[in-house]
């Protein structure tokens, strides 16, 4: 069902975290609550600088208890292995039959660096060039194997053609590869690449590699401007730019109930806070700020971080999603199974498919 303004689906994610919680069984039940409500997938955040359960592995615990909502943790590619990060989103994609993603980014402080000890902490730009390496090289060790790599002749003993293994030997500013990966080609070819894109030094490797890009910002204006600089530049980096959906990323306090926005919360649109752009208010006035602001181009959704996790994404996927199917602005089902199905996303073509080395 597409929405009246003819640029394509309403897409709505959610974040799943809940600091301080080490059990995975409250994590499974957000999860499910967003894929009763059809989101497109959940994230959960993950990062060196304070304790927390290990994103994949909790959502890879996720997996086996949900069928349709994309899995999309958050795995840093300063301090880690390239090869190992691709081998865990590649690892999820397989245990959720298709619907892992990974939202990328980097590490910053001087204190995550001496975690490991190996090196110091570098510039942003510098990091973000290195994360654009990492996507990178993440897409080729996943097309590392053929999809029809695998034999498994009983007969002949054969379980792969090797001729379908190909060794990427990629050598970026601070790592080398060279493969092929140890995980088969993921079910999805290439798992769904996620980055905020907010801040200028992400937006280069978000225009380039991402699937989707995440924009933190208070008004409809930022927000279009945003959209339409990473549309072009993903042209300029020979994409086509209808690969690339831009969300909107707002904290949403629904504490409210149905009570009327406060001033600067609701049809006005978010207030920009320290932790970033807030809406609270009541859930009908929310579902009136998504549907305007997809309607004019502003956005292709929305990604939403509940302010208290249950409570408001109860309340945002019974009453704002609710209010969007009800007039036929959102998904009343899941038409694929697959994260990349659920964007309007094909699967890829493998790059070394065919012959090519």
């Amino acid at each position: 069902m597409t929405s009246s303004h003819g640029r394509g689906l309403l897409h709505l994610a959610a974040a799943v975290d809940q600091p301080g919680v080490y059990d995975a069984g409250s994590h499974v039940e957000l999860a499910r609550l967003a894929e009763r409500g059809g989101l497109d997938f959940v994230t959960l955040d993950d990062t060196f600088a304070r304790p927390g359960l290990d994103a994949p592995a909790v959502l890879a615990r996720v997996a086996p208890a949900t069928q349709r909502v994309g899995l999309v943790p958050t795995l840093t590619t300063t301090h880690t292995e390239p090869f190992h990060v691709q081998a865990a989103v590649a690892t999820l994609d397989w245990v959720s039959r298709g619907r892992a993603g990974w939202r990328i980014d980097v590490s910053v402080g001087e204190g995550e660096a001496r975690l490991f000890g190996r090196r110091n902490a570098a510039p942003l730009e510098a990091l973000w060039q290195e994360a654009g390496e990492v996507a990178d090289v993440a897409a080729r060790l996943w097309d590392s194997w053929e999809d029809d790599a695998e034999i498994r002749d009983v007969a002949t003993g054969r379980f792969l053609d090797r001729d379908k293994l190909h060794h990427v030997d990629f050598t970026g500013t601070t790592f080398a590869v060279k493969g092929p990966s140890i995980v088969p080609r993921p079910p999805q070819g290439h798992p769904v690449r996620v980055v905020d894109a907010t801040e200028g030094h992400a937006r280069g490797t978000a225009a380039r590699y991402a699937d989707v890009a995440l924009v933190r910002v208070a008004s409809s204006a930022q927000a279009r401007a945003l959209r339409e600089q990473l549309r072009a530049d993903a042209a300029a980096f020979g994409r086509d730019p209808d690969t690339l959906r831009v969300l909107v990323g707002l904290l949403v306090d629904l504490g409210d109930g149905e009570h009327a926005a406060e001033p600067g919360h609701g049809g006005g649109g978010p207030r920009q806070t320290a932790q970033g752009p807030l809406y609270r208010g009541g859930p009908v006035d929310l579902a009136e700020l998504i549907a305007s602001w997809h309607q004019d181009g502003t956005a292709d959704g929305f990604h939403l971080t509940p302010v208290e996790p249950r409570r408001d994404l109860e309340r945002l996927v019974n009453g704002t999603v609710a209010l969007l199917q009800h007039r036929g602005l959102f998904r009343t089902f899941y038409p694929g199974s697959t994260l990349r199905e659920h964007l309007g996303l094909a699967r890829p073509a493998n790059q070394y498919a065919g012959g090519a080395a």
